[in-house]
This record gives structure tokens, C-alpha cells and sequence, in this order.
């Protein structure tokens, strides 16, 4: 699933092709994604320019002069920018045709994905309750020590919880808690402010190598030619239980929480 990184990395790769151009045809050709896409959505859009490509937790927002566009990728969406012509695909399901003739095209296999209109996007259901941005500066470790009080559940869980603080999917929890030192199965209640800056910095700079990593490794954004090939990492725990740890070299662990993969060091992790 795309995380917060990716996204980003597709606000990065989209917005010099689109940002500044008047929205000439809009076709969509299957509408049925996670919530239906808007009957009159193309009437909206018709003639519109595109201000803006802005990101909000993992939503991306078309900023147009009457209204938003609200993008999410869901479980295996991407968005391209087609300047070859080159057919749809079977899973293309929704297209913008700019009036410099490039084409912003939405593939989603499983559909999980959405497209829908907001005459003001922070006042949207999905949108108007998200917690803070991670890398802004109002995220810290003041913030999470502050939510966190009497809370029994486990830190990994609270990380994630996007009323917390938005965009911090599983890899990036694993790999910041690593990072923290922290196990994932402590409470979030019983961890001190010290703890938490740490957390939260350590949030950041994952966050941040992502993204950074992304705009440089990411497969290009324009034409066809195979999808956005999200970026190789350098994990240091995700996907490596039973590896050695790269600190201490004891035997990483997994199991499952709330059915997600969760790896940590038993030694360098309490």
C-alpha cells in the first residue's frame, strides 16, 4: 500500500505537469472505486485549472478555482502523466486531459482507491478530523505525550492511529520505534516526554530519508511504461525478522499486531 512517502513522491513527480493547467476533458471509465466517483465530476472539472497539487495525510488534493479534487491511491492506485498517447490500460479508471495535451491517468487494480469533489476540502468528512502532519511543526514529542496520557494502547498502535498524527503507516512505525529504541507492545500511557522527542524525531527523519530516497530512486511519473516502482528501502527492521539486528546482531522478532507484520529487537527495543 502507498504510504505517506509515496504519495508524496507522486505530489512531487504530477505537480510541474499539471499545476497551471485548465482541465480540458475529464473521462471516467469505471467509477466504482472505494466510494463512487461523482456522476457530475466532469462537469466540475471542465475548464477548471489545476492551482495547486497539494498533500494531506495520504490524500492528495487537486486545488482547482471552484473547489478541490481529493485523489487517494488506496491499496494499489498510481497516477501517471501520459504524453504519448499510449492506450488505457484495464485499470485506468479515471483521466484528466490538460490544455498542454498531457493526460493525468489513475490506474487502480483493486479499486480501493477514490476520487471526489469538495467545494472546501478541510471541512470534509474524510479530511476535517486528521491529526497533525508529521513533519510539520506541530507534530513533536510534547504532542504525543500529551495524547498519550492514560492510554493503555500499545505504542505501535498509537503511532499509527491518524488522529494522532496522520501518515505514519506500518513500515515507517516498525522503523521509527527501532530507531527510538522503543518496543512496540508498550503502552502509550507509560512512556515519558524524553521517550516521546525521541520518537518523534525519530518519525521525522525516517519520513524524511523516504521521501528524499523516493524523489531520487522512484521510476519516472511521465508515460506508460510500467508503474511507479516505490522505492527500494534501506529497512533496518521491516520485513527482516529472524535477521540479525544491525546494532546488537541478536535475532530480530516478529509477530502480529492488530494483523500487521510488527518486527523488533528484543535487546535494543524495551
Amino acid at each position: 500500500m502507498p504510504e505517506l512517502p509515496e504519495v508524496e513522491t507522486t505530489r512531487q513527480g504530477i505537480a510541474p505537469h499539471c499545476e497551471g493547467q485548465a482541465i480540458t476533458k475529464t473521462l471516467i471509465r469505471n467509477g466504482k472505486l472505494r466510494w463512487p466517483v461523482p456522476e457530475d465530476l466532469p462537469d466540475r472539472l471542465q475548464g477548471q485549472t489545476i492551482r495547486s497539487v497539494d498533500r494531506r495525510a495520504k490524500y492528495l488534493f487537486l486545488h482547482l478555482d471552484g473547489g478541490t479534487v481529493i485523489v487517494h491511491l488506496g491499496m494499489s492506485g498510481s497516477l501517471r502523466v501520459i504524453t504519448n498517447n499510449a492506450p488505457a490500460d484495464k485499470h485506468d479508471h479515471v483521466e484528466l486531459t490538460l490544455e498542454n495535451g498531457r493526460i493525468l491517468r489513475f490506474n487502480d487494480p483493486r479499486r480501493f482507491g477514490c476520487w471526489l469533489w469538495a467545494d472546501d476540502c478541510n471541512t470534509h468528512p474524510l479530511i476535517k478530523n486528521l491529526g497533525p502532519e508529521p513533519l510539520s511543526d506541530e507534530f513533536g514529542g510534547a504532542t504525543l505525550y500529551r495524547l498519550s496520557r492514560n492510554k493503555q494502547t500499545p505504542i505501535k498502535s498509537f503511532i499509527m492511529d491518524n488522529h494522532v498524527v496522520v501518515g505514519v503507516g506500518n513500515i515507517y512505525a516498525n522503523e521509527a520505534l527501532f530507531k527510538a529504541g522503543i518496543h512496540p507492545k508498550r503502552k502509550a500511557g507509560r512512556i515519558s516526554l524524553d521517550r516521546y522527542h525521541k520518537l518523534a524525531e525519530a518519525i521525522k527523519e525516517t519520513l524524511r530519508a523516504a521521501i528524499l530516497m523516493g524523489g531520487t530512486t522512484l521510476r519516472d511519473f511521465v508515460n506508460s511504461d510500467g508503474k511507479p516502482g516505490y522505492f527500494a528501502q534501506s529497512l533496518l527492521v521491516y520485513g527482516r525478522g529472524g535477521m540479525a539486528c544491525a546494532e546488537c546482531h541478536v535475532g530480530l522478532k516478529e509477530i502480529r499486531m492488530n494483523n500487521r507484520s510488527t518486527v523488533y529487537c528484543p535487546r535494543c527495543q524495551r
